[in-house]
This record gives structure tokens, sequence and C-alpha cells, in this order.
């Protein structure tokens, strides 16, 4: 297990795993991850974000070292996650960068706690992923399965494009591992939270500065989901990058660079003290 990992307990009982990297005294960037991940995902690019930030990653419920209940997860509950976190680590503001599903709990706490975000990234996500019926279908087979193979290969060829799939190279060996450790409850638990989840009439209700970054051959949610997602918001920025799900992995250079470049302009200007974790 990560040395550097700390945990919380939330309201409803479930561990929850996070970490801090970078400068107490920087402002800081939260980032809430993919389904099928743990907070390892951002590894490549936390070294350069951290020049910047003081970044505070987190393992949402169901997945890396938190707990995994075996219901159904909402996406009020993964949002509350989040503002009991920042709540246990006395943090009043931050900027959020959220991927997929943690591009929909940014959404919900743009929404509901707009006093607690500075600015927001969401990247290859959506306000809502319908219909009901194939979330239905796919825990369903989830629960029916032997093992997590199927269900991994399936995340995999999602995320990545065919030449680094074929390539079989180290970053995706270590997302392979990292989908075969996640709790199956995780998974289906966080699809419940995606199928029941439409942000759609309540975006305009996001009043800090956003910007949206979608992906050209992104089939989860597609640069269509992106256009939408920046044009429900007002005043959102809106990047296309040609790439498949993970566009922090298959392009992080250029994923970085456009973060720093819409988080940047005030990161200097906010230098505050920020509580060590307890």
């Amino acid at each position: 297990m990560d040395s550097n990992l700390s945990f919380f307990t939330t309201g409803d009982g479930v561990s929850i795993a996070y970490r801090f990297d970078g400068d107490a005294g920087l402002p800081v960037l939260l980032l809430s991850n993919s389904i099928g991940t743990d907070l390892h995902m951002w590894d490549a690019e936390v070294p350069r974000l951290v020049r910047h930030f003081r970044v505070l990653r987190y393992d949402a419920r169901g997945h890396g070292a938190s707990g995994a209940p075996a219901v159904p997860y909402s996406l009020d509950r993964l949002g509350r996650d989040v503002v009991e976190l920042l709540d246990a680590l006395g943090l009043e503001r931050v900027h959020v960068l959220g991927l997929s599903l943690g591009g929909i709990v940014a959404q919900w706490l743009g929404v509901h706690v707009p006093e607690r975000i500075d600015r927001l990234v969401l990247s290859n996500t959506a306000a809502w992923l319908g219909p009901a019926g194939q979330w239905d279908q796919a825990i369903a087979g989830l629960m029916a399965a032997p093992d997590m193979t199927s269900t991994a290969d399936t995340f995999l060829r999602n995320w990545f494009p065919a030449r680094m799939l074929e390539a079989r190279g180290a970053t995706i060996e270590a997302f392979h591992r990292t989908l075969l450790r996640t709790p199956r409850e995780g998974i289906a638990g966080s699809w419940a939270a995606v199928r029941d989840a439409d942000l759609r009439r309540t975006l305009r209700l996001i009043a800090s500065p956003t910007l949206v970054i979608a992906g050209e051959q992104d089939t989860v949610t597609s640069a269509r989901h992106g256009e939408e997602l920046a044009a429900g918001i007002p005043g959102a920025r809106f990047e296309l990058l040609p790439v498949v799900h993970l566009s922090n992995v298959e392009q992080g250079e250029r994923f970085v660079e456009l973060v720093l470049g819409f988080l940047g302009a005030d990161a200097e200007a906010r230098k505050e003290p920020v509580p060590e974790a307890g």
C-alpha cells in the first residue's frame, strides 16, 4: 500500500484514502478519478502540477484503498464524500479537476457547494449518460461474471487507442492491474451513480470558471457530451484533444498545459496556508 496515504471516515462509515503532494503554502488542487482507477491514475502529471499547487488526491469509495460498500452509490453520496474530506482537512476552497466519473462529481460540487470551489476542470465527462437500461445490463453482467477479466479488457478498450493497447507498455499494464484489483462492488456501485445522475438542468448553477476537455475519439463520453456540457455552463471554455478517454494519460503534456494555463493565472495570488493533514 502507498505509504503516503492517510484516511478519514465518512458520515456513513466508509474509510476514504487520500494523499497530499506539494508545498503546504500553495493553493490546493483536488483530483477526482474515473471509475476503475485509483489516485495513481495521476502519477505522471503530479510532478508538474505540484510546482504550482498542493495536490490532493483520493480513492473514491469502492476503489483503491478506500472502503467498498456493496450497495448502489449515488452522486449525492460521492459528492458528500468530497465535501466531508475537505471539512476533515479544514479546506475552505479548492480548485477541482475531475475526469469521467470524477468530472460528474466535480459538476455536482460546482452546483451544490459553489462556495467551496474556485475553478473547475471537467475532463472526458458528461452531464448525463443515459439511458438507465444500459447501466442495469452492465451491472448485472459484471456481478454475474466469474472475475474481473472481461470487464478490465472492456475498460482498457474504452480508455486507450489501439496503438497503446497493442504495444502493451508499462502504463497499460499498470491500469490493467488496478482494474483487476478493483472490487466489482465498487464498479457496480459507481455505475449505479452514473445511471441515476442527470445534471443537465442544473449546469447553469455552476458559477466557477470552468474548462471542459473532451476527446475526439472518446466513445464513453463523446466530444458531443463535452460540447453540450460547455454550452450549459455559463462562460465555460471548451478544448478538444485527439485522444480517447483518459486524456491525462494519452496526451499528458498537452493535458497539463491546458490545466495549468487555465488554473495558473491566479495560482500565485492565492498562496494561503493550508492545514496539515491530520
